[in-house]
């Protein structure tokens, strides 16, 4: 069982494979291992943040003893092997491939597999149901997971999963903006979804920021974008100065950790840009709570 000196986020070393052909097993216990990791380990870029946040306010303030509380919360996970939030969420796989590799249509046939597995002997909260609309019974496995293929330069095969609790969910929105909105709209979008909607989202956060695409795109531009390393330089400076404005102008709502006033809101604003229909300009918010539960694992 993994514990607090593992480290969930950092790329892992090549897992050395008989061929180049990636196969459904080895993503599967890969799937396994990481959702292990992951219920009972504070990513730790972010616990990272954290601790400095820490370091920055008064030590008898409110934050003060929020932040204290979520570091502590975090070591007993990990020392104790149990989920650092009762929320362990659903399952979200993404499998970044090489075009140069090998990959059968099944490739992600044993991953409900290892979801339902990695619950059960982790000991996790089943929080899947049927059907959203017409079937709200529990699956009671925690699946399916949600998965996604995506396809990269190269010959490598990267496999990211993400363990989402409801309310961080819940807190997310996708606008459709005219194409002539521009930034401060999205800029206002991002506020007005953190002022109505971070409190019930476990503050400090991490916000994912997507713009572009199409409707149905923006909001996993806004989901990749919790996977990059909080404290990491965004792809432009254009797009690294618009995070730290939006982060300031976040931190400056007042709204704190726990949503108990200061701050910080959030810890990190990361935004993904990509283009889009001359008549569009599509916004997503996607939050991560202050349980960031992610690893990345390079499997080629």
């Amino acid at each position: 069982m993994p514990t607090g000196e593992n480290v969930p986020h950092e790329r892992c070393p090549r897992q050395p494979l008989a061929t180049e052909r990636l196969d459904a097993e080895t993503v599967g216990e890969a799937v396994y291992d990481a959702i292990r990791q992951c219920a009972v380990t504070l990513r730790p870029d972010f616990r990272k943040a954290v601790e400095a946040a820490r370091e920055e306010a008064a030590p008898e303030s409110r934050e003060a003893g929020v932040l204290d509380r979520i570091l502590e919360n975090a070591r007993i996970g990990a020392t104790d092997g149990v989920p650092i939030c009762q929320d362990t969420g659903s399952v979200w796989v993404c499998l970044e491939v090489g075009e140069s590799l090998a990959v059968p249509g099944n490739i992600f046939s044993r991953v409900n597999d290892a979801v339902a597995r990695a619950y059960t002997d982790g000991r996790l909260r089943m929080s899947l149901v049927r059907d959203a609309l017409f079937d709200r019974a529990n699956t009671g496995d925690n699946t399916p997971a949600f998965c996604e293929l995506k396809l990269v330069p190269g010959d490598s095969a990267t496999l990211h999963v993400l363990l989402k609790g409801g309310g961080s969910d819940n807190a997310s929105r996708v606008v459709m903006l005219p194409p002539g909105a521009g930034a401060d709209s999205v800029r206002r979008v991002v506020l007005d979804c953190v002022r109505e909607k971070a409190a019930n989202a476990c503050p400090p956060l991490v916000i994912g920021l997507g713009v572009g695409a199409t409707f149905d795109k923006v909001a996993g531009l806004a989901k990749h974008a919790l996977l990059r390393e909080v404290g990491s330089s965004a792809a432009s400076a254009e797009a690294a100065a618009f995070e730290e404005e939006l982060l300031a102008e976040v931190n400056a709502l007042g709204i704190g950790p726990a949503a108990l006033g200061g701050a910080p809101t959030a810890l990190a604003v990361h935004l993904e840009t990509a283009p889009c229909h001359i008549a569009a300009l599509p916004v997503a918010v996607n939050m991560g709570c202050c349980a960031m539960r992610s690893a990345s694992v390079q499997l080629v």
